[in-house]
């Protein structure tokens, strides 16, 4: 007899991504098939398959030419919602992981601390967005992903410099965020990861080699062209092979994870990856939400249970 159960659409942009997914997809026994929203065809008039249509569209889809990624995800988003199908990390999801701003507001009406933060308007506000911060202090792109124009100040005037110059690098939705420069106790961020309302693990990322690009999926270790270990910005170590960036965390502290859980649930976030540092001064800061978020070999290997494989599963719990 035929199955009757729903299909399970993955819809994204980048299939470097995507072999992690696959395999625990095909582990579990899975039919999952890949909507690659570059570019297309979309008839709002036509109904959508019935399945379960789970989003990682990333921010930085227009670092791999990918830009029209982005409204073309909204706008399938957008027609699928309409005509009543399950989404995971739908359309409000989206607008999380293209903007900053959207996950520091919707962070602090959580309660949960933030850095502080400007938000520049155009490439000519940026250095008044500035004039407040102490230096040292960071700038970065509100819609990022991959460490996109996140760099450190050590001067008003340096950022002046760098406003006028060549080297400045354009946000793509022209929005450029000011934000407090946070020494860490020590060199290293945390992040966790959630699926379907469930913590998973959480991940230690070592700052002084992985700088401000601290993507965990393996393909980001690796410059595409030269086929070179990638020396990230913000770095002061250069990588080395076989030197690990992540590692599993085995003591988070598990107040800030249940606040995660909750905030997640009031989002609508079911996959997400959350990230926070840990200051000197002894504040407890989160900094970005990734809602299309990757998982690292070598920590999937250690962890006590595999991200991709809950994920796997949970979208076959709500398939049947």
């Amino acid at each position: 007899m035929r199955s009757t159960q729903p299909k399970i659409y993955a819809l994204h942009e980048n299939p470097e991504w995507f072999p992690p997914f696959a395999r625990a997809f095909e582990a579990e026994g899975v039919e999952v098939e890949e909507w690659l929203l570059t570019d297309g065809v979309l008839d709002l008039d036509s109904a959508p398959p019935e399945g379960i249509f789970w989003s990682r569209i990333s921010a930085s889809a227009h670092t791999r030419d990918h830009g029209m990624s982005k409204d073309y995800a909204r706008a399938v988003l957008a027609w699928l919602e309409a005509y009543g199908r399950r989404t995971v990390n739908g359309r409000r999801v989206l607008e999380l992981e293209m903007s900053k701003v959207e996950q520091l507001m919707a962070l602090k009406a959580a309660g949960i601390d933030t850095p502080r933060t400007v938000a520049a308007v155009g490439r000519e506000q940026i250095i008044a967005a500035a004039r407040d911060f102490p230096a040292p202090f960071m700038t970065k792109h509100n819609q990022g992903g991959k460490g996109l124009g996140v760099r450190k100040f050590t001067s008003h005037a340096e950022l002046a410099d760098y406003v006028d110059s060549d080297e400045f690098e354009q946000p793509q939705d022209g929005i450029t965020l000011i934000q407090e420069y946070i020494q860490a106790k020590e060199p290293f961020i945390t992040r966790v990861e959630i699926v379907g309302g469930e913590f998973m693990y959480a991940v230690k990322a070592d700052t002084a080699r992985g700088g401000f690009q601290l993507c965990p999926a393996d393909a980001c270790a690796i410059d595409p062209i030269t086929h070179e270990l990638i020396m990230p910005p913000g770095a002061t170590i250069a990588p080395v092979a076989g030197q690990q960036l992540f590692s599993v965390r085995e003591d988070v502290d598990h107040t800030i994870v249940d606040q995660y859980l909750e905030f997640a649930r009031r989002n609508g976030l079911e996959v997400c990856g959350i990230e926070f540092i840990e200051a000197e001064d002894g504040r407890v800061l989160t900094y970005d939400v990734n809602t299309n978020t990757n998982y690292n070999a070598v920590v999937e290997a250690e962890a006590p249970q595999s991200a991709p494989l809950a994920l796997a599963r949970y979208l076959k719990g709500l398939a049947a």
